[in-house]
């Protein structure tokens, strides 16, 4: 077995294990911090938003030897306007220029042939109005409302509402983070970066599910027991997914990472930076929030119940007690654990127990 497997056994029974919840705050400070500092991002830069979303003409040259920089100069000095410039893999140029109408782009398209010194006709020209994009935003806004909605109602359903509600700020925390991060960078958002936006939804939910499900199973019954708090048992189901967490997230992350700076950045494919971005951030905030948002949050509110709070009393006097006899911490579990077997199996007074009666 490797040592990555075998630590992953290890943290799955128990024998090693990080103190997530108890270190919550520290998680929750951090996760404040980093989504203030997108909320002033995008109040302070705002987003860059694609000629998708505020309308412009976006021409397509032949091979050209002209280079990008010099390319946007001659479209911001043809349009008025500020351009962005891609170099497709073939050679030609792909030329987004924001805020035109038809006979702005006519005379564009003009200039931009006599610059680059290409025949007018061989530059194609697509104009896009404002309104598609309006129409392209309300549907993804829709169909973002839709989705939390169908989240929150099965995992209330499957799990708890406690569960749903902590799900729920896991996917607004991920979200948050993700466009904070486009408005840092400056890269253009286009209708692939909203396609990407709702494609991490579904991950960000995965780990979330799968930590969720350990720890429905592991508190099944919680309240029978005196041997573990429900945060203690919420700490142990985030160690024992921890690894599968890891691989997921990283097998998930090799390729979108990929595209991203080798696509990217490598190959100067910017048109894949609007949906591998997306994913990316995503992915890794996804998988973060999964460990020490979500779970230590339910946690929380856990253990605001009466029963769970009511536990947690009981445990930590037994565990008092034991500690002013002398006592190991291993011998009070091993008495808390006595007292748990036999609150779930009861008493064990089956036919050999009243045998051995007998015979005393």
């Amino acid at each position: 077995m490797s040592k990555l497997g075998d630590l992953g056994a290890r943290l799955h029974r128990g024998e090693v294990g990080y103190d997530f919840i108890g270190n919550r705050k520290i998680w929750y400070g951090l996760s404040i911090l980093i989504t203030i500092t997108a909320i002033v991002a995008l109040a302070v830069r705002g987003l860059n938003m694609g000629i998708e979303f505020q309308g412009g003409a976006v021409f397509t040259t032949p091979k050209s030897d002209v280079s990008v920089s010099q390319a946007q100069d001659y479209a911001e000095e043809a349009s008025g306007h500020d351009a962005i410039v891609q170099k497709l893999g073939n050679g030609s140029l792909r030329i987004q220029v924001g805020g035109l109408d038809t006979a702005q782009s006519d005379k564009v398209r003009t200039e931009l042939a006599k610059d680059l010194n290409v025949p007018e006709d061989k530059i194609a020209a697509e104009l896009v109005g404002p309104s598609w994009g309006e129409q392209i935003a309300t549907k993804a806004w829709t169909g973002l409302g839709v989705f939390m909605i169908l989240v929150v109602i099965y995992l209330a359903i499957a799990f708890e509402w406690r569960m749903a509600v902590a799900a729920l700020v896991a996917l607004i925390h991920d979200l948050t983070i993700t466009v904070g991060i486009y408005s840092l960078v400056g890269f253009e958002v286009t209708v692939g970066t909203v396609i990407g936006l709702l494609t991490i939804l579904g991950y960000s939910l995965y780990d979330t599910v799968v930590v969720f499900d350990s720890l429905k199973e592991q508190t099944k019954d919680i309240t029978k027991q005196t041997r573990y708090t429900y945060s203690e048992l919420a700490n142990r189901s985030i160690n024992g997914t921890l690894v599968r967490s890891i691989n997921t997230t990283v097998v998930a992350l090799l390729p979108v990472a990929g595209l991203l700076f080798i696509g990217g950045g490598v190959l100067g494919a910017g048109m894949l930076n609007d949906i591998s971005l997306s994913l990316f951030v995503g992915l890794a905030a996804g998988a973060y929030s999964s460990i020490f948002i979500a779970t230590p949050l339910v946690a929380d509110l856990k253990e605001r119940e009466p029963a769970i709070k009511a536990l947690k009393k009981r445990i930590m006097t037994k565990r008092a007690s034991a500690a002013a006899k002398g006592e190991s911490a291993e011998d009070a579990d091993g008495l808390s654990m006595d007292a748990a077997e036999a609150a779930v199996v009861g008493p064990r007074t089956g036919r050999r127990g009243r045998t051995e009666e007998r015979r005393g």
